[in-house]
């Protein structure tokens, strides 16, 4: 793996929180059993994604995080239509079916995926792009047909963060996805997720971050109780209003709340 590629000091024992305790058992084996239903369907119908009306997709995204536990609450602005970028900060695997519910788009995606038995070709067919993160030469390719997806109207899905954080630390927007926005001359729609318990504090449970397992943030999710994922789709950035990649992606990282104060990262 290339030295360049971005990552994050958070881990699970670091800055996760613990959850519930072993009474939530019967309850997160439902909830994962549910999760798992949704999902498989999904899949099934994966290689027929975009052909499926974006209000179905859409439930189903939500129906997704629901059935984890999490509520869902969605506000601020709504997505152009047409192509559009779309970015937010990345905390946890819930952030893609929380974007989807959003807009549904093609999302970007490690090319690793593609390796990933069963699931890896059916997500390819379903229109995802792929970027070969630890080839840096392939990234003019790679940003060339992301532009070439919003140019034929397409919204794209990105997390320009390039890695996981907990939520309380974040990460910086890394430029060459909105080179992409730049060339297809389409708007960037970002977006900012933050997960809260039920008394409205911030909540690390969900964040998949360093050498944790899909299982395990799974688990530690549906074990929870009264988690919130906020969604704020905030106003779109216009085609044109940013003379370079470096300032649109430094205007999108302020507007979805990256460039604003921190919360202390527990080390």
């Amino acid at each position: 793996m290339s030295v360049w590629l971005p990552s994050a000091p958070c881990t699970p024992g670091a800055c996760v929180e613990p959850t519930g305790p072993a009474a939530a058992v019967p309850r997160a084996v439902l909830r994962l059993t549910a999760v798992a239903v949704l999902v498989l369907g999904g899949i099934v119908l994966l290689p027929f994604g975009r052909r499926i009306p974006a209000g179905p997709v859409r439930w189903w995204c939500r129906a997704i995080v629901r059935a984890a536990g999490v509520r869902v609450r969605v506000v601020g602005a709504t997505a152009p239509a047409g192509g559009v970028l779309l970015v937010a900060n990345h905390i946890s695997w819930l952030d893609i079916p929380l974007l989807a519910a959003v807009r549904p788009a093609r999302m970007l995606a490690k090319t690793e995926i593609r390796q990933w038995p069963v699931a890896g070709p059916l997500v390819a067919r379903s229109g995802v792009l792929f970027i070969e993160r630890d080839r840096l030469r392939a990234l003019p390719e790679t940003v060339a047909r992301i532009a070439g997806a919003l140019r034929a109207g397409a919204a794209v899905t990105a997390f320009p963060e390039g890695s996981t954080w907990c939520g309380r630390a974040r990460g910086t927007f890394r430029r060459a996805v909105f080179q992409a926005a730049l060339d297809a001359g389409v708007p960037v729609q970002p977006v900012r997720i933050h997960y809260r318990r039920g008394d409205g504090a911030a909540s690390t449970v969900p964040a998949f971050v360093g050498e944790d397992t899909l299982l395990a943030s799974l688990w530690r999710v549906a074990t929870a109780r009264g988690l919130v994922a906020e969604v704020e789709v905030r106003d779109a950035i216009p085609p044109g209003s940013r003379p370079d990649r470096r300032a649109l992606a430094r205007a999108a990282e302020l507007s979805a709340g990256l460039g604003a104060h921190q919360e202390p990262h527990r080390t």
